[in-house]
């Protein structure tokens, strides 16, 4: 049996379920997840195996109207990942359609030679007949070759389109060790699971301009990890909600992080964080780096 290896982006409007979806195809974690649109702001990498495919899955920032620095990077490193896929995926939220985003997008990817495939997603949640017809409506707005009707979160339809993005994939060997589950290194995945933390537990009260930036990463002799980072916010008004009454949210967030990135590397984890006020963070060229964005004018 000869190896097929090839790439999907995974484009879609923010808060779609890409990330769950990609999670949900790779078998495991590998991308964040948080009710909070644009949650996902690097192109990550998701790899995903079926018979002797070898799918890689750029699970991209949700493409909108971009309006500062951030933005504008997060919105080039969703269609970076889409140039030269063997396949686009659109994830549609069949639910909330978020037209005034998707429309545009539709637009755009009408005028794309690669293969596309749409994928509606949260089915679990929508009577039938209006499903077809959206699936009529968007096929016809953009010319797409496939339509699959998917929950990335029961993981119903999820096997079929595992499947049919494993046929499509291009005869050639595989980038990637068979074990290898994502192109993040622990390192950025780390701060990725804390950053889904701030989100999961403050919701709304801290706005979308916070980061969080790696520090060290180091080995004890033990087999145990110490992680330290730092959560970067605009405002002295935001270190305070952080860091909560007498410290108790940071330490919330902390323990949270902690204990998933224990299960998910395997080995005990001691994660230190601590929160610094950087005004004009957006606009640090290095913190663009360490999120694997480009710097955009």
């Amino acid at each position: 049996m000869s190896e097929r290896c090839g790439l999907v982006a995974v484009i879609g409007a923010p808060n779609a379920g890409k990330s769950t979806l990609v999670n949900a195809l790779v078998g495991q974690k590998v991308a964040i997840v948080s009710p909070k649109a644009q949650t996902t702001r690097a192109r990550l990498l998701g790899i995903a195996l079926h018979a002797d495919a070898q799918i890689i899955l750029a699970d991209t920032p949700g493409i909108f109207a971009p309006k500062r620095r951030l933005d504008r990077a997060m919105v080039s490193a969703a269609w970076e990942g889409a140039h030269e896929a063997d396949a686009i995926l659109l994830v549609v939220d069949s639910i909330k359609l978020r037209r005034h985003e998707l429309e545009p997008l539709l637009e755009t990817l009408k005028a794309r030679p690669e293969r596309k495939l749409l994928a509606l997603n949260k089915v679990d949640a929508c009577a039938k007949e209006p499903l077809l017809a959206l699936a009529q409506e968007l096929t016809a707005a953009a010319d797409f070759d496939e339509v699959f009707f998917v929950s990335a979160l029961t993981g119903d339809g999820v096997p079929e389109l595992k499947a049919r993005l494993a046929e499509l994939m291009p005869e050639g060997p595989w980038h990637y060790p068979e074990d290898q589950v994502s192109n993040a290194s622990e390192r950025l995945l780390a701060c990725e699971i804390t950053r889904e933390q701030l989100y999961c537990q403050l919701h709304d009260e801290l706005p979308y301009d916070s980061a969080v930036r790696p520090e060290s990463y180091k080995h004890r002799k033990d087999g145990s990890v110490e992680i330290r980072q730092q959560i970067v916010v605009a405002r002295e008004s935001q270190k305070a909600i952080v860091l909560g009454k007498g410290g108790l949210r940071i330490k919330a967030i902390g323990e949270a992080a902690r204990k998933e990135l224990s299960e998910l590397l395997g080995v005990k984890v001691h994660l230190f964080l601590h929160v610094k006020v950087e005004e004009n963070w957006p606009e640090a060229r290095d913190i663009y780096e360490e999120m694997g964005l480009d710097w955009v004018k």
